[in-house]
């Protein structure tokens, strides 16, 4: 039951469909869609590009996504990997001959090939019931017309104001004046809005052939990129079957490795077996424990995952009971491990949406450029700014994540779908990077094990090891810290908080939508 005395955003209620994204125009854009007759598809890719524009920072069309559908609401859900490639020159010898031992998040060779239209072609044509032409229209109006420039997004855009400088073309692009644009002011994106009306006219060929492919080829090349129109015209986003566990009477299903959704499925199998559900949520004993049980599911995740095509992630054993008995059993409710860093923990900038239709279509969708402005790598003349997800491989001989041709990199992008009793009952998903999946945890614990709505569950303070230290945001009590602090944790306040995040729960019985979306973020859950 939602406490009155805190100050807060309320749930929203609806009946025919809902969208929760991290912006009041994407949220519009496809409730619109909906009332004209659209699914829930043909509204999340319609959001999802529209918030292209608006976040320009957060997510991109050079950039990836991942999707998972229940169609009707059912329990078969599909998964859709939309996750782009290194290209076929990136052997692990070439950047060992360049002297480097990592890929800089700001090199040309941190971008690997764009896979987010190919997935959004994709779906709309196996599962959408409009054209790449009219779902991107709304996009292109913004890019073209312009929008008014919500607070978050400004003050992100303030904040990378120095990353944007180092690159002309990005500097160009959103820079022009020389500082980032205010809060309130008019946006446009016109050589973005060109790029949109090219894949609306021509689909996926409009950006990964032709003139558009061709000149970020040439640009990435310019740059020493290995890139080439082949990578770009080979691009293909792959139907994938997710991989899930059960808890609390509900089954969580995320994307399989190259994501990282098996990590919150890892540490949520170990939280099962500490007894955390009588715990005071806000309370040192289940912030310890659910810290102790990601820290090992995060060391899992950075030991194994890697793209399945090309190297063996042991799913089963890392989903086992035999892995979460052993693991559960080493952790002291009283003292935290010493145990190595995850790698690279700052969470990252991303967006999530979450669409639900009169038919119960539920769409769990994300699309990013991973850090803000990706790369900060951009083509002026196609309005096209590149991710850097290629920085999530290593260069480790032998490592499954190593760096290889046509491979894709360790993705900390992942959407999720709870279902119970055959049908699927909450899309979600939380923003951040690395801390997606111990968000996923989070969300999940707060409403089956503490009794939240997805407000509230959204809303609850949340937490992360960074850097040898647990990052905690503003709202649990000083006892809490207190009691961290005497558990062996080094706890400071997590500047800025971490991502976002959205969801919708289905009620079955009732006939209604319950959305939430996160006030860390400009977004809204609208409904009608």
């Amino acid at each position: 039951m939602r406490d009155f005395q805190r100050p807060g955003r309320s749930t929203v209620h609806s009946l025919n469909g809902m969208c929760a994204s991290s912006h009041p125009q994407a949220s519009l854009t496809a409730v619109d869609i909906m009332k004209r007759g659209g699914n829930a598809v043909d509204a999340a890719v319609a959001a999802s590009a529209v918030l292209c524009v608006v976040e320009p920072m957060m997510t991109g069309i050079g950039g990836d996504c991942f999707v998972l559908f229940a169609p009707k609401g059912s329990s078969d859900v599909i998964g859709l990997n939309g996750s782009g490639r290194a290209p076929a020159g990136a052997t692990r010898d070439y950047f060992v001959e360049q002297g480097l031992d990592r890929i800089g998040e700001t090199s040309v060779h941190s971008i690997s090939i764009p896979g987010a239209i190919d997935a959004w072609a994709k779906l709309l044509a196996d599962h959408g019931t409009m054209g790449m032409d009219e779902v991107l229209a709304p996009a292109i109006a913004f890019a073209e017309e312009g929008f008014a420039l919500s607070p978050r997004i400004a003050i992100d855009w303030m904040f990378l104001v120095p990353q944007l400088k180092n690159d002309p073309d990005i500097r160009s692009l959103y820079l022009p004046s020389g500082d980032a644009p205010v809060i309130g002011s008019i946006w446009k994106s016109p050589a973005l809005g060109r790029t949109l009306r090219a894949i609306g006219e021509r689909g996926r060929a409009g950006f990964y052939e032709g003139e558009i492919a061709e000149r970020m080829v040439q640009t990435l090349q310019a740059k020493g990129g290995l890139h080439t129109l082949e990578d770009f015209a080979n691009t293909s986003a792959d139907y994938v079957a997710p991989i899930s566990t059960d808890t609390r009477g509900h089954r969580l299903l995320e994307i399989p490795p190259n994501g990282q959704g098996i990590t919150a499925l890892i540490a949520l199998n170990i939280l099962d077996r500490l007894n955390v559900d009588g715990l005071d949520p806000r309370g040192p004993e289940r912030v310890h424990l659910q810290v102790e049980a990601a820290r090992r599911a995060y060391a899992a995740r950075d030991m194994y995952v890697a793209d399945m095509d090309q190297a063996q992630v042991p799913v089963d054993h890392l989903l086992s009971d035999a892995f979460a008995d052993a693991i559960a059993a080493e952790i002291d409710p009283d003292r935290a491990a010493d145990l190595p860093q995850a790698q690279d923990n700052p969470h990252k900038d991303t967006t999530y949406l979450t669409v639900v239709d009169k038919d119960r279509n539920a769409v769990s969708f994300i699309n990013s450029l991973f850090q803000g402005f990706g790369s900060t790598i951009a083509d002026e003349q196609t309005g096209v700014v590149f991710q850097n997800r290629a920085a999530g491989f290593v260069l480790e001989d032998g490592h499954p994540n190593c760096i290889a041709p046509n491979k894709r990199p360790m993705h900390t992008i992942i959407p999720a779908m709870l279902v119970k009793d055959e049908k699927a009952v909450m899309p979600f998903g939380v923003m951040g990077g690395h801390y997606q999946p111990m968000g996923h945890v989070q969300v999940v614990l707060n409403m089956l094990a503490y009794g939240m709505d997805i407000q509230e569950a959204i809303d609850f303070p949340r937490f992360l090891t960074e850097d040898g230290t647990l990052a905690i945001e503003r709202g649990l009590p000083a006892a809490t810290l207190e009691g961290l602090t005497a558990r062996g944790h080094r706890v400071a306040e997590a500047v800025p908080p971490f991502g976002g995040g959205q969801g919708i729960a289905i009620n079955w019985e009732q006939g209604t939508l319950t959305g939430g979306s996160d006030p860390r973020k400009d977004g809204a859950a609208i409904g009608y």
